[in-house]
């Protein structure tokens, strides 16, 4: 429909249409976490907190709406057979953009529990999505600098504590926890200081993972391994408003968790540790092999 402005015509349009989709969510979400919190009845927020995800899925749905709108793009998406509402999922995926959460969303949405992820401490004061990332229960994370935590190394403790207050809440209620195990965007630079072995990843951080594991015992049975290409390489949120990434390819393969990681303690389980860094290391070899093969299947054959 919008499709034939120009791109910045298109982008200025296309983030006024996510303002007020968020505004129209927002609205009913925040007037429903007031009674969340005046209400201290265990039933009555367990019934809120399910019309709370119901308020954020039906966001995303028009979310994609507006994608639908205002885009044209190619969704080449695979691997989502057999998931489930009623289950308890880990999600595991490579990390560029912002665009990633956008993506993720869409795929996910009304498949399995609603997403949920890790979040700077900072960003709780963004507008409008703050509160109610709040609201839903999403984690936020302090994140300190190496050179603060051998000062303070009691700050480890912290957002592992967050991790398993966040995880206590929902041992009755199927969610999924999202995890960027790269820590971080990929860029060209990072990777090069990671002098990392992969070839479009960077080294995966374990700890998170494992502690939700831990915290989580005896629900996590599925890793859902997700592999996100831009194929022109163009991946910024202000490029996806303006119609700059024409096709996303994206790859889900569900792997069960081994039934030995279940109930051990990371931090202090050698032989676990060993054994986790292992498993996760072949599954990041494996995303890295397939995202190589995925970029070379989508470029343009060559004449001789």
């Amino acid at each position: 429909m919008f499709t034939v402005l120009p791109a910045p015509v298109r982008g200025g349009l296309s983030l006024l249409l996510f303002i007020l989709n968020t505004v129209l969510w927002c609205t009913p979400l925040y007037l429903l976490l007031l009674f969340k919190l005046a209400i201290p009845n265990r039933r009555w927020r367990a019934f809120l907190a399910r019309r709370l995800v119901w308020i954020a899925e039906s966001w995303i749905d028009g979310n994609n709406l507006i994608l639908n709108l205002t885009q044209r793009m190619d969704w080449d998406v695979a691997g989502l057979e057999g998931l489930q509402r009623d289950e308890w999922y880990l999600v595991s995926s490579n990390h560029q953009s912002w665009v990633d959460i956008v993506v993720l969303q869409r795929v996910f949405n009304h498949r399995i529990p609603f997403l949920k992820f890790f979040i700077k401490q900072q960003l709780i004061w963004v507008p409008l999505l703050g509160g109610a990332w709040w609201a839903l229960d999403f984690p936020f994370m302090k994140r300190h600098s190496p050179a603060y935590l051998a000062k303070h190394p009691e700050a480890k403790e912290q957002d592992q504590e967050t991790t398993r207050r966040m995880c206590a809440r929902f041992q009755d209620t199927p969610i999924t926890l999202l995890n960027f195990l790269e820590g971080t965007r990929f860029q060209p630079a990072k990777h090069a200081r990671q002098r990392s072995s992969y070839r479009h990843l960077l080294r995966p951080k374990a700890g998170g993972l494992a502690f939700a594991l831990e915290a989580l015992a005896g629900r996590m049975r599925t890793l859902l391994d997700v592999a996100i290409v831009y194929p022109d390489r163009r991946n910024t949120f202000w490029d996806l408003l303006c119609g700059r990434v024409p096709r996303v390819i994206v790859r889900v393969r569900s792997v069960p968790i081994p039934p030995e990681f279940l109930n051990r303690d990371y931090r202090n389980d050698g032989d676990f540790r060993i054994a986790f860094h292992r498993w996760l290391g072949q599954i990041w070899a494996d995303k890295d092999a397939l995202m190589g093969e995925l970029l070379r299947a989508d470029q343009p054959a060559t004449t001789g």
